[in-house]
C-alpha cells in the first residue's frame, strides 16, 4: 500500500477513534460472512482448533451484578433472581466439563474469574467453580486472578479471605472515579470512605498482587477530576493501576460519544501517565497497566499471554468470548443477556455458542495484532511463533510508514519489540487500523459515513456538556495563517477537538496568562500544533463577531507568516489530529472550521 493510501487510512481511523481500537472486529456483525450455523460444523471446528493447541487460557464469566453500570459493555444480567446463581453455576460446571473432554491434558497457562462480579457468588459456588478449574493441567506457578467491587470488598472481608484461601493471589477492583456526582450518573456505588475500607480489607485478607482500575474519557469528567482520582488511587499504594478508556460502543452511554474527542482522551491518558510515572508506576508507551513491581507487567497470566503471545483462550459462561486457533466465538447471551438459551444448550450437551466464525488467516492476524497493542508493542518472536512468518516481511510498507512518521520504532534495548512512540500513543487508533484486513478497512470507511460519527452530530452532543463558565467572556484567541512564498498554499490542521471536530482550521488557540503577548500565543500554538517555528509574524486583522464560535463570544487576533513547505519539518501535536499544506484554490468553505475560510480568502484576495 502506498503512502497516500496509508495516510488516508491513518487519518480516517483517528476520526473513528471510538471504534478503531484494540477491540476487534469493529461491530458484532462484522464477521458474518465467516459464521458457521450447522451444529456438526461448529462442533468440528471447536474440537479441531482446541486439539491443535499446546497451551490454552481459561476465562470464566460470572454475569451477575448488584447494579449494572452505565459504562459497562459486558454481558451482565440485570436484577438477577435469588436462585439464579445456583442454577447458573450448575450449568457453568456442565459447560466446563464439555470443554474438558476436548482440552484433556493441554497445559493451562492462565485463568481469570471475571464478570460482572465474581464475588456476587456464594462461598460454596466460588469453591465449586475453583475446584473444577483445578482439575485441569495447570501450569506450575500459575496465578489465579479474580475481580471484586469496592462495595463487596468493603462489606464482606470474610469473603475476601475465603477466595484467598481458594488460591486466588491476584485481585482487581474498579474505582473508576472518586467524583461521587459522576459515580451517581454512572449508576455506580462509590466514595472515598467506601474505597478506603475496601482497600483495608483486601490487604487484611493477604492479597499482595492488587490492581485498581480507573476509567477516563467520560463526557462529564474534567481533567482535574481525573487527576484527583489518579492521585487518590496512588495514595492507596496498589501494586498495579490499570487505565481503561471508556469505549462507549455497546453501553448505555453510547449517545454521549460525540462529546469526547480524541484530544480529551489523550490529555487524560497523559495526565495519568505523568502522575503514575512520578509515583514509581511504570509502563511502556501505550500500555494501560502500570506496575510498581520491577519485572512484573501487572496484568494477569491470562491477559499477559493473550496480549503478548496471542495465546488462545476458551471463554466459559454466559456471553463469554473464545478465540482459539482460527475461530472466534461468543456464547449464548452475548446479545440478549438472557440465561434460558444458555441453559438449554448446555443441558443438551452442546457447546452453548451463539456466534462462531471460522476465520481466514488475515482476519486471525488482524484480531491478534489489535489485541497486542493493549501493551503498546508487537513482539517479533511471538508473531513468528503464532503465524509462522516474519512480521517485518508481511508488513514492510506499514513498518516503513510508522517509522518514518515517528509513530512506532524498534526498541534499542530489545530489537524483538516494535514499540509505539510517545507521539504514537496519541494516534493509536490510526496505527491499529493499518493492520486491519481489506474487509475491515472498507467496513470502517462505510461506518465513518454514517451520521453517528459526523462532525455536526459530535458538535451537538459536545455542546450539551460544554461549560461556558470555564472561560471569561469574551475569550481571546490567536490564529495564524502560514503560507508559502508564492501564497498559493496554506498550512492547516485537522481539528481533533470539539467544536468542528474533523474540520480543517488555522493553527491557533486561546490566549493564556502564561503568554507574554497575543503574538507569542500565536507562535506558541503554531509550534504546539504543527511543530513549525516561524519568524517575522505579521498582524493581519481581528475577528470579533459574537457568533463566530458556537462556544460563545471569542475574539480572534489573526497573524500571518511565510514558510517553505518543501523543507518544513511538520508534525501534528496538541489538539491537532493532522497537519498538511493545502492548495488555497482547492479549499472549500464547508470543509473548514469557524470563519477561517473567509480569513484566508481575504488575505490572499482569492474571493
Amino acid at each position: 500500500m502506498d503512502n497516500k493510501n496509508l495516510d488516508e487510512l491513518f487519518e480516517a481511523a483517528l476520526r473513528f477513534h471510538h471504534y478503531a481500537n484494540t477491540a476487534y472486529p469493529l461491530t458484532p456483525r462484522s464477521l458474518k460472512q465467516y459464521e458457521l450455523h450447522d451444529e456438526e460444523e461448529i462442533r468440528k471446528c471447536v474440537i479441531e482448533n482446541i486439539t491443535q493447541q499446546k497451551k490454552l487460557n481459561l476465562y470464566v464469566h460470572v454475569p451477575f451484578c448488584e447494579q449494572r453500570c452505565r459504562f459497562c459493555e459486558y454481558v451482565v444480567v440485570d436484577k438477577p433472581d435469588k436462585d439464579d446463581q445456583n442454577i447458573y453455576v450448575d450449568h457453568l460446571l456442565k459447560e466446563i466439563d464439555l470443554y474438558k473432554e476436548v482440552i484433556k491434558d493441554t497445559e493451562i497457562i492462565g485463568y481469570d474469574l471475571g464478570g460482572g462480579t465474581p464475588l456476587y457468588l456464594s462461598n460454596e459456588n466460588l469453591k465449586r467453580v475453583t475446584d473444577k478449574i483445578k482439575t485441569f493441567n495447570l501450569k506450575s506457578g500459575i496465578t489465579f486472578s479474580i475481580e471484586t467491587t469496592p462495595a463487596i470488598a468493603a462489606r464482606d472481608k470474610e469473603k475476601l479471605e475465603y477466595v484467598k484461601s481458594l488460591g486466588y493471589d491476584r485481585i482487581s477492583m474498579g474505582f473508576q472515579t472518586v467524583n461521587e456526582e459522576l459515580l451517581s450518573k454512572l449508576s455506580r456505588e462509590g466514595s472515598k470512605h467506601l474505597y478506603d475500607k475496601a482497600v483495608e480489607n483486601i490487604r487484611s485478607a493477604g492479597f499482595t498482587r492488587f490492581n485498581i482500575d480507573l476509567m477516563y474519557g467520560f463526557a462529564t469528567q474534567s481533567n482535574e477530576d481525573f487527576r484527583a482520582t489518579v492521585k487518590y488511587t496512588i495514595s492507596k499504594n496498589p501494586e498495579y493501576i490499570t487505565l481503561y478508556r471508556n469505549r462507549y460502543k455497546g453501553t448505555k452511554l453510547e449517545a454521549d460519544a460525540g462529546a469526547v474527542s480524541l484530544y480529551k482522551a489523550n490529555v487524560q491518558y497523559e495526565i495519568a501517565y505523568t502522575e503514575l510515572k512520578k509515583a514509581g508506576y511504570l509502563a511502556n508507551n501505550g500500555k494501560n497497566t502500570f506496575s510498581r513491581i520491577e519485572g512484573d507487567p501487572g496484568t494477569s497470566d491470562y491477559l499477559t499471554t493473550r496480549v503478548i503471545d496471542a495465546a488462545s483462550y476458551v471463554g466459559l459462561g454466559l456471553g463469554a468470548q473464545s478465540f482459539v486457533g482460527n475461530y472466534l466465538a461468543y456464547n449464548l447471551g452475548c446479545a440478549d443477556h438472557k440465561l434460558e438459551m444458555y441453559y438449554r444448550e448446555v443441558d443438551r450437551g452442546m457447546f452453548p455458542i451463539n456466534d462462531i466464525a471460522d476465520l481466514p488467516e488475515d482476519e486471525v492476524r488482524s484480531k491478534a495484532l489489535s489485541v497486542m497493542f493493549y501493551f503498546g508493542y508487537i513482539s517479533m518472536k511471538s508473531y513468528r511463533e503464532r503465524f509462522g512468518e516474519e512480521f517485518t516481511e508481511r508488513f514492510k510498507d506499514e513498518i516503513k510508514y510508522l517509522s518514518e512518521n515517528n509513530l512506532m520504532q524498534f526498541s534499542e534495548d530489545d530489537p524483538d519489540k516494535f514499540m509505539v512512540t510517545d507521539y504514537g500513543v496519541t494516534h493509536l487508533s490510526g496505527i491499529i487500523a493499518l493492520f486491519y484486513t481489506s474487509r475491515s478497512k472498507e467496513e470502517m470507511y462505510k461506518l465513518i459515513g454514517k451520521k453517528h460519527v459526523s462532525s455536526e452530530n459530535y458538535d451537538e452532543t459536545f455542546l450539551k456538556f460544554y461549560n461556558r463558565k470555564e472561560y471569561d467572556a469574551p475569550s481571546v484567541a490567536a490564529d495564524i495563517v502560514v503560507m508559502n512564498k508564492e501564497r498559493t498554499k496554506v498550512l492547516l490542521i485537522t481539528r481533533c477537538e470539539n467544536p468542528f471536530v474533523n474540520k480543517l482550521a488555522l493553527p491557533g488557540g486561546f490566549y493564556t496568562k502564561n503568554d507574554s503577548s497575543i503574538e507569542s500565543c500565536a507562535v506558541r500554538e503554531l509550534k504546539e500544533e504543527t511543530g513549525l517555528d516561524v519568524n517575522n509574524v505579521k498582524l493581519e486583522c481581528i475577528r470579533d463577531e459574537p457568533h463566530r464560535d458556537p462556544r460563545g463570544w471569542i475574539i480572534s487576533v489573526v497573524y500571518s507568516a511565510e514558510s517553505d513547505e518543501t523543507t518544513s519539518d511538520i508534525s501534528a501535536g496538541d489538539d491537532a489530529l493532522y497537519v498538511k499544506w493545502y492548495s488555497i484554490s482547492s479549499l472549500k468553505k464547508e470543509e473548514m472550521a469557524f470563519d477561517h475560510y473567509d480569513i484566508i480568502m481575504k488575505l490572499t484576495s482569492c474571493s
